[in-house]
């Protein structure tokens, strides 16, 4: 017996919402998202030319997406403020990370391009997680599944309350 599925119900809610069914097949998931309130599109924190917003396929709990507010595919086409900006929230959510789930460590990456492995390669954007020392189990592995701790509206509330000022 294989298992493929591990039920997350809570996801097939948030995919709807954010990504509407009836939306034309070039919308921007990120672009989207940064038109939505706070609460509903789980936007952590906002800037003038940035926000982060939780990833709504978390590799663990508190796993966050950075990206500037204008569509564009290419890190080297975001302006000085734009590129500072995003890279002034990273730090930020490095802290907000750190604070909210003590890990052990922390990725902070971006994929460029679909060959990059972008999900959204229209929209650059960066990726901040936490890490724990053997939080890669035989799930993950064998499985091809990921099991997370809690559900993106906790994680959203514990980043919100351990953002820096």
């Amino acid at each position: 017996m294989s298992l493929d599925r591990i039920w997350a119900g809570w996801r097939a809610a948030y995919i709807a919402d954010i990504t509407g069914r009836d939306a034309p097949d070039d919308a921007c998931v990120l672009c989207r998202l940064a038109d939505e309130s706070d609460p509903e599109g789980l936007i952590v924190q906002r800037s003038e030319h940035a926000f982060v917003v939780m990833n709504a396929y978390p590799y663990t709990s508190g796993h966050v997406m950075i990206a500037p507010l204008r569509h564009e595919a290419r890190l080297d086409r975001l302006d000085a403020d734009e590129a500072l900006e995003v890279m002034t929230l990273v730090q930020q959510a490095t802290t907000a990370l750190t604070t909210a789930y003590a890990p052990d460590g922390l990725n902070v990456g971006a994929n460029l391009g679909r060959a990059g492995g972008a999900g959204v390669p229209g929209h650059v954007h960066v990726h901040v997680l936490p890490r724990w020392l053997g939080d890669t189990n035989f799930v993950t592995t064998v499985a091809d599944a990921r099991v997370l701790n809690e559900d993106l509206q906790t994680s959203w509330k514990r980043l919100r309350e351990a953002w820096p000022e």
